[in-house]
């Protein structure tokens, strides 16, 4: 079927362009919410739909549609659309490449779930957390299976599945009139999340957190746990797009070969990553997937690029244009961003310190200078190697950009949150301001 759809749109185009490319994308998607402990949400849909974007006298155009009747008038469409646009020799479509294959990406157990057992799955995560003294303020289940074909004038014929999955919970905890809160989730390529031990430790955090205590402002030996690490990462990948490199919106333009992060991490952008959240045979533009180092032991390596920006660069593309689904045009972003130390320490190293599990703010960061002032939330104070009180609110201040070149990692889980797979980070003399 998804290749007789094909067929059908570049019939519709290959006579009337200088290139053309396809996108079909079929999605199955299961997703449950709730409203404190009761459920509130719950939809199963099948979406199908393709997006045809077209070259023509060097301008692009771009249409899609989901209604399958329709495929040729979409792709006229497309065509009239290139009228709008201005003359660009820098728009191309992939080649030809070979392609590797990917594991662990598709779990047949999606075929056998229903709505009924998603329910009861996350009908059990509640009731753990209720059990355990917690209130439930919200919380969430999705299951998805996705396929895509993309294919384009140039021979370009790529074939994409996946699944995924994910849990999500919140909680509260009133006691003695003191009032504390939790959050976190789970997400995976596999049914193989553990509902029952995220709500246990989403509720002993909470826990945990009630009895605060003020802490003295100063610089502290600063653990981010994976959600605050996350928070602030955003800011400083951010500047490895190759478009804010090009338009003077990143700080590390120029810095290729230069030593911007602690000699012992590397950081690369794996799209061929076993059971990674964004692994994938192809970028959303059909380039191979590639592995990218964009720091190597400290040193500014390589940006990411699709392949319009690669062009107006005057280099290659990094197999990161990213396609949300058929109803966008690919836009650059990361993948599978694996952060890798030569050498770990140990929370017991720690005399004086913090940890925060998340932080509040990091969206207001500068994400040109690097700047940030965020609230710590969660966060415990750090005593000869052991998390002792909770703090009460305190304000994390610093700049993404110099913490990266103190960064060390914790000997802790490796996890992936978005596309990002970390262990909790260690950072050195972080301003941490107090308040009662």
């Amino acid at each position: 079927m998804i290749y007789e759809i094909a067929d059908k749109a570049k019939r519709a185009v290959e006579n009337e362009c200088d290139s053309y490319e396809i996108y079909i994308d079929e999605s199955r998607l299961i997703e449950l919410d709730s409203k404190q402990d009761e459920l509130n949400f719950a939809k199963e849909e099948i979406e199908q739909g393709v997006g045809i974007r077209v070259i023509k006298d060097n301008k692009v155009g771009f249409a899609f549609t989901s209604n399958l009747d329709k495929i040729a008038e979409t792709g006229m469409q497309a065509i009239e659309n290139t009228k709008l646009n201005k003359k660009d020799e820098n728009y191309a479509f992939a080649e030809v490449e070979k392609v590797s294959d990917v594991k662990k990406v598709y779990d047949n157990k999606f075929n056998d779930l229903d709505l009924n057992e998603s329910v009861e799955f996350l009908k059990n995560v509640i009731t753990t957390a209720t059990d355990s003294g917690c209130e439930v303020t919200g919380s969430g289940f999705s299951a998805s299976e996705g396929r895509s074909l993309i294919l384009n004038s140039n021979g370009v014929s790529i074939e994409d599945e996946g699944t995924g999955f994910g849990v999500s919970l919140s909680v509260t905890i009133q006691k003695d009139g003191k009032i504390a809160t939790a959050y976190n989730s789970q997400a995976s390529r596999f049914f193989d999340l553990d509902g029952e031990k995220l709500a246990n430790e989403v509720c002993n955090l909470a826990k945990s957190s009630l009895d605060t205590k003020p802490i003295e402002t100063n610089d502290y030996d600063v653990v981010l746990d994976y959600y605050a690490a996350t928070g602030l990462l955003q800011t400083f990948i951010s500047a490895f797009n190759g478009e804010n490199v090009m338009r003077g919106r990143s700080i590390l333009n120029g810095k290729i070969g230069s030593e911007i992060a602690n000699p012992t991490l590397s950081i690369i952008d794996n799209p061929l990553l076993e059971k990674g959240m964004y692994t994938a045979k192809c970028d959303g533009e059909g380039s191979a997937s590639q592995k990218t180092d964009l720091i190597k032991d400290g040193v500014l390596n390589s940006f990411i690029y699709d392949i319009y920006t690669a062009n107006k660069a005057g280099l290659k593309t990094t197999s990161n244009g990213y396609r949300g689904s058929y109803l966008t045009t690919p836009m650059i972003n990361p993948t599978n961003l694996e952060f890798k130390f030569s050498e770990m320490r140990n929370l017991d190293e720690i005399n004086n310190g913090v940890l925060t599990t998340s932080v509040l703010g990091a969206h207001t960061a500068n994400p040109i200078s690097g700047d940030f002032s965020v609230e710590a939330s969660n966060a415990f104070k750090i005593e000869n190697g052991e998390l002792t009180d909770p703090i009460n609110k305190a304000m994390i201040s610093g700049n993404i950009f110099e913490i990266m070149k103190k960064v060390e990692g914790l000997n802790s889980e490796i996890k992936q949150y978005g596309p990002y797979i970390i262990p909790k980070l260690l950072v050195h003399d972080l301003r941490v301001v107090g308040q009662n």
